[in-house]
């Protein structure tokens, strides 16, 4: 069935729809006009409706308020006569006065103070003070003190006007006391109108309304309230009696919520019969914009997904409770599985590790507490044909367009390869550290041949002593046994070198164990001693009589010591001789620290040198390989300490060193 069409004055066919579209649009705007003018007329009525409800509670809930306040007024009132009578009968009427005035005060805290006054009116007894508060004389010069007492000697409770204070407005009450007819004074009690209305005014009526007290010429006396009352439509007032004077009670409503909501649903439905009237004009542009945009999503979507697709980087998705529910291609890639196999599974996932297992389902519960490191965690995983590889996991949040977390979102890197070579580099890096120590030992040869040639010389002489002695007979066995102990001291001192030289150079896994800094430098100076000797520097030990033992790699501190003193020892080669001294300096900077310092009187550290200093294969030696600074530094950081260079104030150079006494 063929479209209906209809000549077009340019000659072209046009669907027939253009034709009774007009005819639509109209009666539709119509329709909508007309919608328009009922619900106006029918937000007119509502509102009018409610505000004949609105006043209908406002008053309802006044007159409440008002006997709510003159039922506790009266209340109080009832109270002091009671209290004015038991007053005449008692044994001791100060001690109850004491005791039911202090019941009062505090079961009705608008009451500030209750004062028993005598028959001329003075105090005899109050709480908390025996003061009367400062009163000015009224209008008329009269004393209102002195008035109120007169009427209340007729014999019922009087209550004065309201007046001001420091502490707010306030009114009185005058309760009489009579023995037998006769008046013998007066209770005194001293009203906040503050306190009244916080009191006794409840939180959800100061939120729905604005309370006054005036006073008889319109002023406020006081207020309670919880909203700004800038915009109010009602306001009811009542008389306030007791305590009387003109005294006005006077509610106000704000201006509702609902009243704001009906002005703006009104104004959004005249906005809406606008945007209806130009919808039916742009609704076709919007279709086409909309597959415009549809357009547009398909290709940032066929984008990410080719982006994504692209990454070398593992991405696994879950939802909140652990299930798998999107993976890339480099993942799927890293594990040999297909995403058929991987998506909606829970744990335990198949890529774990069964010797893992205990350890990779505490870091997955983890995750889905939201607890997981933001520095990442590494973790063994295992592929489908069962090989194992390290990876690196770092996990965030995942967050829907709504603002909601619907899981969690992994970026996986496999990172066997870097821990591979972390590891050779290790290795190195411990293959460096001996053969730097071998080439000390054979910079030192020279020396260490010579100190070791001493006892060696001490026993063949010893040795030969004592054959001469056995060949000659004429000996003595404490002659021999002397010589024999010589040449065992000798024997174990040959025997000491050898050992330090063979602990020294042989290599051996770095391995912390406690010990004392103070043999580490004593062993390190034994070392390089002789040549010290032999260039005329000598080696000053100061060391501290009290130091903790710490967890470290004594043949590595050595390794550092050594470097160090020979790189002292060579820079004072041009020092004239009374100043060739060489310090190895042992404190404790506090309970977490020691400081190893080795200060020389060298020519000191050029400043153009003092960056590179310790820069690998930087060297100011023509024959050095520029690595021993370099190694000295890591051997240090390796035990969590420092190592730096200052210039010596008294010529030379310091090179510090600290190490933590318990390694964190």
């Amino acid at each position: 069935m063929q479209d209906a069409t209809i000549p077009a004055q340019n000659g072209r066919r046009r669907p027939a729809f253009v034709k009774w579209s007009h005819w639509y649009l109209s009666i539709l705007k119509g329709a909508v006009g007309l919608l328009l003018i009922l619900l106006i007329a029918l937000l007119w009525l509502l509102r009018q409706n409610e505000i004949d409800e609105q006043r209908s509670t406002l008053i309802a809930d006044v007159l409440w308020l008002e006997q709510s306040l003159r039922f506790h007024l009266e209340g109080n009132s009832e109270q002091l006569r009671q209290l004015a009578l038991d007053l005449t009968r008692a044994k001791d009427p100060p001690a109850l006065f004491a005791l039911r005035t202090r019941y009062i005060l505090v079961n009705s805290p608008e009451l500030q103070q209750i004062l028993w006054l005598d028959e001329v009116a003075d105090p005899v007894h109050g709480i908390p003070t025996r003061s009367l508060p400062r009163r000015g004389r009224d209008a008329s010069g009269d004393n209102p003190l002195r008035r109120s007492i007169e009427m209340a000697r007729l014999g019922k409770p009087v209550y004065s006007d309201a007046y001001p204070t420091t502490a707010g407005m306030q009114f009185d009450i005058f309760v009489p006391i009579f023995d037998d007819g006769h008046y013998r004074g007066t209770l005194f009690g001293v009203y906040s109108l503050s306190s009244l209305l916080k009191q006794y005014v409840p939180w959800w009526f100061a939120e729905k309304y604005q309370v006054h007290i005036l006073d008889g010429n319109g002023s406020l006396l006081a207020s309670k309230s919880k909203v700004d009352a800038a915009s109010t439509t009602l306001s009811y007032p009542v008389i306030l009696d007791p305590p009387g004077y003109g005294m006005v009670l006077q509610v106000t409503a704000y201006r509702g919520a609902d009243n704001l909501a009906q002005t703006l649903i009104a104004a959004l439905i005249i906005v809406l019969a606008a945007a209806v009237f130009w919808s039916l004009w742009a609704v076709r542009g919007l279709i086409q914009r909309r597959l415009q945009a549809e357009q547009a999503l398909r290709s940032e979507y066929a984008f990410r997904k080719a982006m994504e697709d692209s990454l070398m980087v593992g991405m696994r998705a879950r939802d909140l409770d652990g299930r798998v529910s999107y993976v890339n291609p480099a993942f799927l890639k890293m594990v040999g599985f297909s995403a058929e196999e991987l998506i909606g599974i829970a744990p335990p996932m198949p890529y774990w590790a069964p010797e893992e297992m205990e350890r990779t389902l505490q870091l997955h519960n983890e995750v889905l507490e939201g607890k997981a490191p933001p520095e990442g965690f590494e973790i063994r995983l295992m592929r489908k044909d069962g090989s194992r590889f390290d990876a690196l996991v770092y996990e965030a949040p995942l967050i829907d367009a709504d603002g909601e977390q619907t899981g969690w979102m992994a970026s996986i890197i496999d990172v066997t390869a870097r821990k591979h070579a972390e590891e050779l580099a290790q290795q190195q890096q411990e293959k460096l550290q001996v053969t730097a120590r071998l080439v000390t030992m054979g910079e030192m040869a020279s020396t260490l041949a010579h100190e070791l040639n001493q006892p060696l010389a001490a026993i063949t002489s010893y040795n030969a002593g004592c054959l001469n002695k056995l060949e000659s007979g004429n000996f003595t066995t404490a002659q021999l046994k002397d010589a024999l102990g010589k040449l065992a001291i000798q024997a174990q001192r040959a025997g000491h070198i050898i050992r330090r030289v063979h602990d020294f150079v042989r290599k051996s896994e770095p391995k912390r164990v406690p010990c004392d800094l103070a043999e580490v430098i004593d062993d390190s100076v034994g070392f390089i001693d002789g040549a010290a000797k032999a260039r005329g520097v000598r080696i000053v030990r100061e060391i501290q009589g009290m130091r903790p033992e710490l967890m470290a790699d004594p043949v590595m501190l050595e390794q550092v010591l050594l470097n160090l003193m020979r790189n002292g020892i060579e820079a004072m080669r041009h020092t004239p001789s009374e100043q060739r001294r060489l310090t190895i300096k042992l404190s404790q900077l506090d309970s977490q620290q020691m400081e190893i310092r080795v200060i020389d009187r060298g020519p000191g550290i050029p400043p153009e040198v003092e960056d590179k200093l310790f820069t690998p294969l930087f060297s100011t030696k023509a024959e050095g390989m520029g690595m021993g600074l370099n190694i000295c530094r890591s051997i240090i950081e390796f035990h969590h300490g420092r190592l730096w260079a200052e210039a010596n104030p008294e010529g030379g150079s310091i090179f510090f060193i600290t190490l933590p006494v318990v390694l964190q």
